[in-house]
């Protein structure tokens, strides 16, 4: 900026910086000669080097030989117009693997032949995707479970009821499927029975939580019954503030989550579990049936170096009725997604052979402020 600016102009561009550095996803400025004129702090990140780096070299240095984000900037060009690409791969060497992007390229309209480019990586918009289809398929559980409670367990009880005095009038041969009559009911009601949580939607009594100490509960109990002969080992981030929740709701949700990954890992000598909380800033999600954008810093993770989920499944892991168990019912998963997102958070799972982790992201309580900045831990930072 020269020297005679007006201090109005300098007090807008350092305003513009402010906002651009503020975006939540990369932004570059990429001049009419294809060098990175401007890069705000995410695209610093994005990229793996400074602004001052990015503006010595075109914008092709960064990315893949034949990467159709070059294509896009020059069709922008052309037409003068902005255009959308979905599910662009950038992954490379220097970019890592698995990098996908939305990429939003818009002119420039004071800078002949400049170009802005936008991306934003699909982890964070399948974080949503995940999200909203997580909610939506236990509003589904929900109404299924409210109308199998009334439409199914009566008639079944006087299936059982008939069952019952047929057994007092046949012989030991017919007894047998009388037996099985009444063994099958009593299955199905409850079938039934746990569906009908689902259908709960009572307010939740919430207050700060340590998740530690429900952790470390949750561990105890495993390592009491179902885990007894499996290691699990905890990573704490001992700063960690307290989250908003029910501890009951989340005592029900690790204790699903760690007997799933002791059952992925069985009795293997080598098979292990691990815990870890740690905080993440800079993820916000939009609050169901508010206006309201939380932050989800916290972040608590169940890792396990089972044979990991099959990848045509992962998809669908948070889904009424899909498991992976041959006597599963496939509902423990659906009401872990539905207990986080009636806190305001969302569960997924990565999955790789020997290394699965299913990670919860949840908001702080209420009472601490959500800036984004961790308190100052009162004991060791990680």
């Amino acid at each position: 900026m020269s020297s005679d600016s007006h201090p109005a102009q300098s007090s807008g561009n350092a305003l513009a910086m402010a906002v651009l550095n503020s975006i939540q996803h990369p932004v570059v400025l990429v001049n009419e000669a294809g060098l990175v004129a401007f890069a705000n702090w995410e695209a610093e990140a994005f990229f793996g080097a400074s602004a001052a780096h990015l503006a010595r070299y075109r914008i092709s240095t960064f990315i893949p030989f034949g990467s159709p984000l070059l294509a896009l900037i020059d069709q922008v060009r052309e037409r003068r117009a902005p255009v959308n690409e979905y599910r662009v791969d950038l992954s490379s060497p220097r970019l890592g693997q698995d990098k996908l992007v939305d990429i939003y390229v818009a002119p420039v309209s004071n800078e002949p032949g400049s170009v802005v480019v936008v991306f934003q990586e699909r982890s964070m918009a399948d974080k949503i995707d995940r999200q909203l289809t997580h909610r939506a398929a236990a509003r589904s559980v929900t109404g299924l479970a409210s109308m199998l409670a009334h439409e199914i367990k009566n008639p079944l009880s006087g299936i059982r009821g008939a069952a019952q005095l047929l057994e007092t009038s046949v012989g030991d041969e017919d007894r047998t499927l009388t037996r099985l009559i009444c063994d099958e009911t009593d299955r199905i009601v409850s079938l039934v029975d746990r569906m009908e949580v689902f259908s709960d939607e009572r307010p939740v009594d919430r207050q700060p939580i340590n998740i530690h100490s429900v952790l470390d509960h949750v561990k105890a109990v495993a390592k009491a019954g179902f885990a007894r002969n499996i290691k699990i080992t905890e990573n704490y981030d001992p700063s960690l503030p307290s989250v908003f929740a029910n501890r009951d709701q989340l005592v029900q949700v690790f204790l699903n989550l760690i007997k799933n990954a002791a059952e992925a890992v069985g009795d293997r000598p080598e098979g292990e579990i691990t815990l870890t909380t740690a905080y993440r800033p800079g993820i916000r999600l939009s609050v169901a049936g508010t206006r309201e954008k939380i932050s989800l810093p916290l972040e608590f993770c169940v890792h396990d170096n089972g044979p990991g989920v099959p990848a045509d499944l992962l998809p669908h892991l948070f889904d009424p009725f899909i498991t992976t168990k041959t006597n599963g019912s496939g509902l423990g998963l659906a009401l872990v997604a539905k207990i986080i997102g009636g806190h305001g958070g969302i569960v997924e799972c990565d999955s790789q052979n020997h290394r699965t982790t299913f990670r919860v992201l949840m908001p702080v309580s209420k009472d601490i402020a959500l800036d984004d900045t961790p308190p100052i831990a009162t004991g060791n930072n990680r």
